[in-house]
């Protein structure tokens, strides 16, 4: 008889010792946005011509110098352009300038060099990381004649955690622009 209590003594402890929910903390994870993939179509000034998403709209062109217009990202690339006049360095100078302008508010800013030497196309690409106005800068020359720069905005006060995906999404339009960039 005492064996038997204690059995179900022992039996009635882990019973109510291995009933309980554990409360575990929910992993962390983010917001899963997919954006369509989008046509390309082709951009041509009398400068250079490239590829873009089609999801853009060019607005404002003058003189090679456009924004590509995100309605539904709410963003947009502005792309300005400059002829090299002997002032080269003067150029790569204020574009090295305006990209480092976010690091105030930037948690990062990593430089990748974007060379295509068949396309005689040589610059830099800025991914900035954190809540900088911009998410993305660059500048490309052909060392000789042509000068085009680059800016990611986004139509909202910066919130990284918000903007993210529609940012990681816009900087490969921005790398697909720099990909299939060509002088005229």
């Amino acid at each position: 008889m005492r064996s038997k209590l204690l059995f179900i003594g022992i039996f009635s402890f882990l019973f109510l010792v291995g009933c309980k929910d554990e409360v575990l903390p929910k992993p962390k994870a983010q917001l899963r946005l997919e954006y369509p993939k989008g046509e390309t179509s082709q951009v041509q000034t009398g400068d250079y011509s490239f590829q873009y998403n089609s999801l853009a709209k060019v607005k404002d062109l003058r003189q090679s110098s456009f924004t590509l217009d995100y309605p539904s990202l709410k963003g947009a690339i502005y792309l300005t352009y400059k002829p090299v006049q002997n002032n080269l360095k003067d150029l790569l100078s204020d574009a090295q300038k305006l990209s480092y302008e976010h690091v105030i508010k930037a948690d990062n800013i990593v430089e990748q060099k974007f060379i295509n030497e068949d396309a005689r196309v040589f610059g830099m690409f800025y991914e900035v990381k954190g809540n900088a106005a911009s998410q993305a800068q660059f500048y490309v020359t052909d060392s000789t004649s042509h000068f085009l720069t680059g800016s990611l905005y986004f139509y909202a006060k910066p919130n990284y955690d918000s903007i993210y995906p529609a940012a990681a999404y816009l900087q490969n339009d921005v790398r697909k622009i720099l990909e299939t960039l060509r002088w005229r």
